[in-house]
């Protein structure tokens, strides 16, 4: 039964990848992010500001820790799941963690705002080398699979992840 957990950083392609795999072996396709919304009935850069980052992550962790979805699935947590050692045990426990290491350069390219988007900046971080360099060691912690994206498309990477883990 597939159940896969996509890790990364903002704009890495987890949901891109996570969506294109769900449609292929028709598994539903779930978004950290998504649920963190839903609870809360805003955008996360709203729940940020009026929670601040130690409270949006402690919601993120009650979120992610309760997330227990029957049968396959494809999920990709927001990336700041990884601050979490007790939603990323739980989500380990549930599946295979897939970090999707994209470089920096392209993070860096692809969120012009990290603010706008609504990405968690925890201490003296703001820039996304430093948030790229905070993160990295964690991903890589968590991941049981990692795949290198540079170079990939969504399509690409989709076929590596189901390759790489057996579908």
């Amino acid at each position: 039964m597939c159940k896969l957990i996509l890790i990364g950083m903002p704009a890495s392609g987890k949901s891109t990848a996570g969506k294109l795999l769900a449609a292929r072996y028709h598994i539903p396709f779930i978004d950290g992010d998504d649920l963190i919304r839903a609870y809360a009935g805003k955008s996360l850069g709203a729940v940020i500001r009026e929670r601040g980052t130690a409270g949006f992550l402690v919601l993120e962790e009650e979120i992610l820790a309760g997330f227990s979805p029957a049968g396959p699935f494809v999920f990709a947590p927001g990336g700041s799941a990884v601050y979490s050692e007790r939603a990323m045990a739980h989500l380990k426990e549930m599946g295979t963690a897939v970090y999707l290491d994209a470089p920096c350069g392209e993070i860096a390219a692809r969120i012009p705002d990290f603010a706008a988007r609504g990405v968690i900046m925890r201490g003296s971080v703001c820039t996304a080398e430093e948030l790229y360099r905070e993160r990295t060691p964690l991903y890589k912690k968590y991941a049981d699979i990692t795949i290198k994206t540079a170079g990939l498309s969504a399509e690409e990477t989709a076929e590596e992840i189901a390759r790489r883990v057996g579908l």
